[in-house]
């Protein structure tokens, strides 16, 4: 059935209506209803918070006779008197979503929406949560008293299986949810989002994708550098250590290098010590030089390995795919003596020598190149990977495009227009 074509009441109609029993008479008061997310598709309604004779009760849905605007319905004769406790799993509609922000994950590109109306429907015989409006003027029917909320039109309203909502931790009930769509996104998107958000929704955003640490790393690392210091401020820093240790190094140098003289070394203490001492040597270079922006992770091969041992290399490398296009070759001194790229290797004989093959005479910048150099080199070579060498050139990193880029951009290039809707 589809939940769009049903028949929906506004939440904002409902919260603070009058609570009946089956004859019409009042009992009390609607405070709010209580669904389970976790649930996925449309989330059904488990049953109502209610303010009966000054105490909170918990109402179960299955005594929900008719929900209207303006009022709630019971059946039967009895009404448990429990008191209400909000259990694992569960969310308030009122409380924590209406008012609060979403993300539509359909939008192109995904934004904030805020959920200024909450629809539901009735879908067989079972009350969800359909949809929600972020309109203007959804939010003035919030606003309106009682008697003045059917006088607000409708529009049509965003399918809630579009939307995630990120309320990743409500203290009081220590809610987790898998946040899959989500994590769906790509991590600038998601960095994107962060930044679009205030401090607190930040936060939330970032700990509802904390559940995948390696996702949260590479959120950290989209997220420009007042973000980054923002978001590790109020974290120790066995938490910081934790998130850098999962960047990749060059990304970790930078952030490193930004915080606090007296936090850095503790942090760097933290960390693995090959990733320390790679970071170490990394912030020895300046930063606006190749050695400087300049990536340690790449694979080098001695001239005479076959075809097969260097697909072997890739094959096993945890360098990140986007940014492994070029294998480097290195002569009996170590020094680079050619490149060859990874599609080369995949198209050629598997016991052909990877010598046959490569370029004789790579491209390279040595670590004292300005950006403007190194911007020279990877434009007049059609270069997505530069060789970096020292002074007896020997291979020490890579630079790669997406690293030129960022810092050619002009400040703020990444912000988009229409991330956070209202």
């Amino acid at each position: 059935m589809d939940a769009l074509s049903q028949p929906v009441v506004h939440l904002s109609t409902v919260l603070r209506s009058p609570l009946l029993d089956r004859a019409g008479e009042r009992l009390g008061r609607v405070e709010d209803l209580i669904v389970r997310l976790a649930d996925g598709g449309y989330p059904p309604v488990t049953g109502l918070k209610a303010r009966i004779g000054g105490r909170e009760l918990f109402v179960p849905t299955d005594r929900i006779a008719t929900l209207e605007p303006g009022a709630v319905r019971l059946s039967g004769e009895t009404l448990s008197l429990g008191r209400f406790e909000r259990r694992v799993g569960e969310v308030l509609l009122g409380q924590d979503v209406l008012g609060r922000k979403l993300v539509n994950v359909e939008a192109d590109p995904p934004s904030l929406v805020t959920a200024h109306e909450i629809e539901l429907a009735c879908i067989d015989g079972w009350w969800r949560v359909v949809g929600v409006d972020h309109s203007t003027r959804a939010q003035l029917r919030r606003l309106l008293p009682r008697p003045l909320k059917s006088m607000v039109g409708d529009r049509p309203f965003l399918d809630w299986t579009d939307l995630e909502p990120f309320v990743g931790h409500v203290p009081t009930a220590r809610l987790r949810f898998s946040h899959r769509k989500l994590a769906n996104l790509h991590p600038a998107e998601i960095a994107d989002l962060v930044e679009a958000a205030s401090h607190d929704e930040g936060e939330e955003l970032i700990e509802a994708v904390g559940h995948d640490r390696e996702l949260e790393a590479d959120v950290f690392e989209e997220l420009d550098e007042h973000h980054q210091l923002e978001f590790i401020r109020e974290r120790s820093d066995a938490e910081v250590a934790a998130v850098i240790a999962r960047m990749a190094t060059d990304d970790a140098a930078d952030l490193i290098v930004e915080i606090e003289q007296e936090r850095r070394g503790r942090i760097l203490a933290l960390l693995p010590p090959a990733q320390r001492r790679q970071i170490e040597a990394l912030l020895g270079y300046n930063p606006s030089t190749a050695g400087g922006l300049m990536s340690p992770d790449f694979i080098g091969l001695s001239e005479n390995e076959t075809v097969s041992a260097a697909i072997e290399r890739v094959r096993t490398s945890e360098i990140a795919p986007g940014t492994l296009t070029t294998v480097f070759l290195n002569d009996a001194e170590g020094k680079l003596s050619g490149s060859l790229a990874v599609v080369t290797l995949l198209r050629a004989d598997a016991q052909t020598r990877c010598s046959a093959l490569a370029e004789h005479e790579p491209v390279s910048v040595h670590t004292d190149a300005d950006l403007p150099e190194v911007a020279r080199m990877m434009t007049d070579y059609n270069l997505v990977m530069l060789a970096v060498i020292d002074e007896q050139e020997r291979v020490v990193g890579v630079v790669t495009v997406d690293d030129v880029l960022e810092l050619m951009l002009p400040t703020g290039w990444r912000r988009r227009f229409g991330l956070v809707r209202d």
